[in-house]
């Protein structure tokens, strides 16, 4: 196990409630934001209280992530308080929202956490076996069950002590989420994003087909087959369902057909692509999904697929994660557990 794990190995002082004086050394040079205090006495066991805080929003889960009890935790965030002279994070609802200053000191602490971690590890000493860390990945829903139970599977047969969790993407943004380390990846649509710190690795490229359920009126009346192209008339003229995180009732296929002169009714958005695809399974309704979606909900709902009228590029799917993570081998090894297991998904392509 490494000394920076998330259950609380190498937190001997937080465990107590006692201070510790670690060995600081060269650390200084790490973590530059606290060389205006006595470095020397600073105890760098309560940079992971703030790292857990920071990533979880409430000392009782920031606790559970790292071992500590809540009161541990507490102790710890009103040292944390005192060395900074500020109160870091302040209770809105049932959350501990991080202030000003804490977010200034994030990105540095975090940093220096992974440079400590990445060199206590090194490459010849990081054993999966032996990993017991929480990897948290962020995407759309359908990973939920097209990526994440064989990715379970995958890892837990060589490392059965890591815990996985998954963010939905709706949940915030990729960019603040990877800042703050609530998230180690992130697996969307290619993205313009302007920070230099983000890293990213395109995985997939994702085809996009129509779907409708083999009752479909429209559809059997014009005497569409089953893997055949779906004519501009029809594919316009039918109600469609949209997977809308926002609530829009358009996309990026509408911005084609735009091009083309073309409109579509859209009828229903839903922030889920089962649900998607589950609507267009009681009706009349078509939708254009991702062919990973399709191929999943083929079968359990009784769908056929088609060809769009359009073409459509195929939506490159990247991985993305915080360049301070780029050579810690215990990210890097997840990394690639994550893009093995997104390419032995049915439908997927490079």
């Amino acid at each position: 196990m490494n000394a920076w794990s998330s259950h609380g190995a190498g937190l001997p002082g937080l465990q107590n409630d006692k201070h510790v004086v670690p060995e600081a050394g060269k650390l200084g040079v790490l973590i530059g934001t606290i060389t205006a205090m006595n470095f020397v006495n600073f105890d760098l066991n309560l940079l992971r209280v703030f790292d857990a805080l920071i990533r979880e929003r409430s000392a009782t889960r920031a606790g559970d992530l790292i071992g500590l009890s809540q009161p541990a935790v507490s102790n710890a965030l009103s040292r944390l308080r005192h060395h900074f002279d500020d109160e870091l994070f302040v209770r809105r609802g049932h959350e501990m929202v991080p202030t000003p200053r804490a977010e200034n000191l994030t990105s540095p602490i975090q940093n220096a956490l992974s440079q400590i971690e990445g060199a206590i590890a090194g490459d010849t000493n990081f054993i999966p076996e032996d990993t017991d860390r929480i990897f948290t990945l962020y995407g759309a829903d359908f990973f939920s069950s097209l990526l994440m139970p064989g990715l379970y599977t995958r890892i837990s047969r060589v490392a059965p002590n890591v815990t996985l969790r998954m963010i939905e993407s709706a949940s915030g943004d990729v960019e603040s989420l990877l800042k703050d380390n609530v998230i180690d990846v992130a697996l969307e649509r290619e993205m313009d994003l302007d920070a230099e710190w983000v890293s990213s690795k395109e995985v997939m490229r994702s085809e996009m087909v129509v779907i409708a359920a083999k009752s479909n009126t429209a559809f059997n009346s014009a005497g569409v087959e089953a893997g055949e192209t779906v004519s501009m008339e029809l594919f316009c003229k039918v109600p469609h369902a949209l997977r809308s995180v926002d609530g829009s009732f358009s996309g990026f296929v509408d911005d084609v057909l735009s091009t083309a002169e073309q409109s579509r009714k859209v009828k229903l958005a839903v922030p889920h692509f089962q649900a998607v695809a589950e609507a267009v399974s009681q009706g009349d309704l078509i939708a254009t999904v991702p062919l990973q979606t399709a191929l999943k909900s083929q079968y359990d709902l009784g769908l056929e697929i088609y060809q769009l009228p359009v073409p459509v590029p195929p939506q490159i799917l990247r991985l993305y994660w915080h360049r301070r993570h780029d050579t810690v081998p215990a990210h890097i090894w997840f990394r690639e557990q994550v893009i093995a297991a997104v390419k032995s998904m049915p439908g997927s392509s490079d």
